[in-house]
Formats: C-alpha cells, sequence, structure tokens
C-alpha cells in the first residue's frame, strides 16, 4: 500500500529529516510540503477527497497558522492529523489532542528516536486504512 503525507513545518531542515527518515524505510511514499499552516487548508482544498493524503503531519508553531488553528478548521476532515513540535507543554498536547490529532509527537532528538516515531506514522496510517 502506497501512502501520501501532507508535512507542514516552517522548517526546511526539520522537513528534510522527516522526509528522508520517511523515504529510507518507505521509498514509495509520497510527501507533499508546505510551510504554514494556511497552506495545508489550500492543499486540501485544491483537491478531491480521493487526492487527500493518508495522514498530516503538522509542526506546532507555524507563520499564518499553527497546528490548533489547523486542526479547528479540519475538524470535519477524516485524515488523521498528528503533531510534532519542539515544544512539551502539556497544554499544547491536549489541546491538539481536543481538536483531533491522535498523536502529539516531540521533534526527535536523535535517529533512534526519529526511526520509532516514523514507525508510529506508519502503524496510524495502518490503522486508518483497516
Amino acid at each position: 500500500m502506497q501512502f501520501k503525507f501532507l508535512l507542514a513545518d516552517d522548517d526546511r531542515d526539520d522537513q528534510e529529516i522527516l522526509m528522508e527518515a520517511i523515504l529510507q524505510d518507505h521509498p514509495d511514499t509520497q510527501i507533499h510540503t508546505v510551510f504554514n499552516g494556511q497552506k495545508v487548508l489550500d492543499y486540501l482544498a485544491e483537491r478531491t477527497p480521493a487526492e487527500w493524503p493518508s495522514l498530516i503531519i503538522l509542526d506546532y508553531k507555524m507563520p499564518v497558522m499553527n497546528a490548533t488553528e489547523v486542526l479547528e478548521r479540519m475538524q470535519h476532515i477524516n485524515i488523521p492529523k498528528v503533531v510534532w513540535s519542539t515544544s512539551n507543554q502539556p497544554e499544547h498536547m491536549q489541546t491538539c489532542r481536543q481538536l483531533g490529532a491522535v498523536k502529539y509527537f516531540i521533534k526527535p532528538n536523535n535517529r533512534a528516536e526519529l526511526k520509532a516515531m516514523v514507525q508510529e506514522l506508519f502503524r496510524i496510517c495502518r490503522g486508518a486504512a483497516a
């Protein structure tokens, strides 16, 4: 099964690190990147539901719209959403989960944590596809 991810993060280095980790284990995954929350909504609006991604990954702090603002506007959209962030604030995690994020990841500090995160992303996708 081929998965499509939409990755929203305003830090190009973080985007590249995560994309590299995903493609290393799952080279057939399609990944589209955007740099702010509004672009997530624009991306979905420009496509039919059949073209939507299998998973949306949101950085918590982004320009234009942060993850909570995006999640608020996407509560009716049936796509698994996860947040990844340098913020480990419990209120950020709780708010994102209440708004529909299935998981809140603290951005990994090492390869082992990154690999575990990627494995969890694919478990989430497989669970949603079942």
